[in-house]
């Protein structure tokens, strides 16, 4: 089944407006994350302007249907947190609840979840 990785391209940490402001730090982390996720077929990402989580930046959503949902944030936009990202959803997306048992979280991920949002019901 398919994990969707919502990233916001929005997000912007302190300290943002002394860089050379050429992209948002969720941008930097987007990109970071698409080239990441490229080639696995059980992960799909997408952008959105606004995860509503500004002080959590940078943000992303972990999300499949039928499954349990996280909202992710605080990661520094590097390649080390765009994988443990991607591979977390990866797992994610082999899991039939959604739930991945801690022992087998990519060490980057650990420490950033924000929420965890349970299946909406089918009716």
């Amino acid at each position: 089944m398919t994990t969707w990785i919502t990233i916001c391209d929005t997000c912007k940490q302190e300290g943002w407006d002394a860089g050379d402001m050429a992209q948002t730090d969720g941008e930097v982390l987007a990109e970071l994350i698409e080239t990441a996720a490229s080639g696995i077929e059980t992960v799909k990402t997408r952008r959105v302007s606004c995860l509503m989580g500004c002080k959590n930046a940078c943000n992303v959503a972990i999300q499949g249907e039928g499954k349990l949902n996280y909202t992710l944030g605080t990661f520094t936009p590097s390649r080390e947190a765009a994988e443990g990202i991607v591979a977390y959803a990866a797992a994610h997306a082999e899991s039939e609840t959604g739930q991945v048992p801690y022992r087998t979280w990519p060490q980057a991920v650990k420490g950033h979840f924000v929420t965890r949002h349970p299946p909406l019901p089918k009716e």
